[in-house]
């Protein structure tokens, strides 16, 4: 390696855009679901091409359960998700006493298969929860094709996927039920926490609205600050504490309209990456059409004569001083999903076998020039170098 330098797994994109916002939320006395909230939703809605409401909320898990709530998804229905993904996509199925069909991925996308879907439909199946991994698109149209055939809805699990593409639009943007995007820290654009629900259909917009903030039939801004208005509200559902605030709101204002700038630098990183692994004993990410990846993440697969297994691999990065993680370990290995369903490894090969190789490198739009030719070195020093090894040898 060229340069003994420190690279962080992740480090979030920040400006002072960002924090003139936050300071002037903070100066304005509004701090909670207000105004910034509203201009996010708009200018969300706006950047997917207007045809769809947005609701902002605290976080993707939260926006997963207003969609499948909204969508009246409940005791007796199924949801099938795929297997490797975090366990959010899934739980929010039993937070409404609903049960979960994992399925296997696809070996290329690890994206899910659509054929698994196709194979564990039966008539409890209400929805089924395609999650575009890493920031690569799944295959909407197969899946849709399904879906319609069966009249089961898609709620898109879109995470990792802003701004990614599909057959030249946008996810979120293709007419499904609803689609749940993340701005986690360490999302695409991020609010520190928080989500955005999207939907074309005004009905499954007006019951998320209402169950975000404890099924209040009016929001608080417009009780507390709209001229002449009452202060008489209703409790028209039994509803939860969702909504996003709007110092949350002021650092995805300035985020959004980074996006596709912020995109850009992802995308020419992967690109170095790409180019520099072409060679080496390792399954790369696959580029899907072209902006159809926002490269939220770069997870490699280490073939099975690389020198070092995964582990191995990992504990080496670290020493290094290169940040790594795994995504993910897949649901079937989980004790709750595991023993409430009696899952076995070999219903699911393909998550499975990718769990056992799969490393993400790091991957950020400020990556300096020396932090992307350290990682490029540490992953080639250590996987042409020496006969496998295991950790712990």
């Amino acid at each position: 390696m060229s340069e003994s330098i420190k690279v962080p797994f992740f480090r979030p994109s920040i400006g002072e855009e960002e924090i003139e916002e936050v300071v002037a939320t903070l100066r304005g006395g509004w701090l909670t679901t207000g105004d910034r909230a509203r201009r996010f939703e708009e200018g969300f809605r706006a950047y997917l091409g207007g045809d769809v409401e947005a609701i902002a909320v605290n976080s993707a898990t939260a926006g997963l359960h207003l969609a499948l709530e909204a969508l009246a998804i409940g005791p007796g229905d199924e949801v099938v998700v795929p297997d490797l993904t975090f366990t959010a996509s899934a739980e929010v199925v039993r937070y409404l006493g609903a049960e979960v069909r994992l399925v296997d991925v696809d070996p290329e996308t690890l994206c899910l298969d659509p054929a698994a879907l196709e194979a564990v439909i039966t008539e409890r199946t209400k929805a089924v929860m395609p999650v575009h991994y890493g920031g690569l698109s799944c295959d909407l149209d197969r899946i849709s094709a399904i879906c319609d055939r069966h009249g089961i809805e898609i709620v898109e699990d879109a995470a990792h996927a802003l701004p990614t593409r599909w057959q030249g639009r946008l996810i979120g943007s293709h007419g499904t039920a609803a689609t749940v995007f993340s701005f986690y820290a360490n999302k695409t654009i991020t609010t520190g926490e928080g989500g955005m629900l999207v939907t074309p259909r005004r009905d499954l917009a007006e019951r998320a609205r209402i169950m975000r903030l404890h099924g209040i039939d009016r929001d608080a801004f417009d009780r507390f600050r709209t001229p002449g208005a009452g202060w008489r509200y209703d409790i028209v559902a039994p509803g939860f504490k969702y909504n996003l605030s709007d110092l949350a709101a002021a650092v995805g204002v300035r985020q959004l309209e980074k996006t596709d700038g912020l995109c850009k630098k992802r995308a020419a990183i992967a690109e170095r990456y790409l180019d520099a692994f072409a060679d080496l004993p390792a399954r790369l990410p696959v580029r899907g059409e072209q902006g159809g990846h926002s490269w939220h993440l770069f997870p490699i697969r280490l073939n099975a004569d690389a020198p070092l297994d995964r582990d191995a691999f990992i504990a080496r990065m670290t020493e290094i001083g290169i940040g790594t993680s795994m995504h993910y370990a897949p649901l079937h290995q989980m004790t709750y999903w595991k023993d409430r369903y009696d899952l076995k490894p070999e219903d699911f090969p393909v998550s499975e076998d990718a769990f056992n190789s799969l490393v993400t490198l790091p991957l950020f739009p400020d990556m300096t020039e020396a932090e992307i030719g350290a990682v490029i070195g540490a992953v080639r020093d250590t996987l042409t170098a020496g006969r496998r090894a295991v950790a712990g040898a």
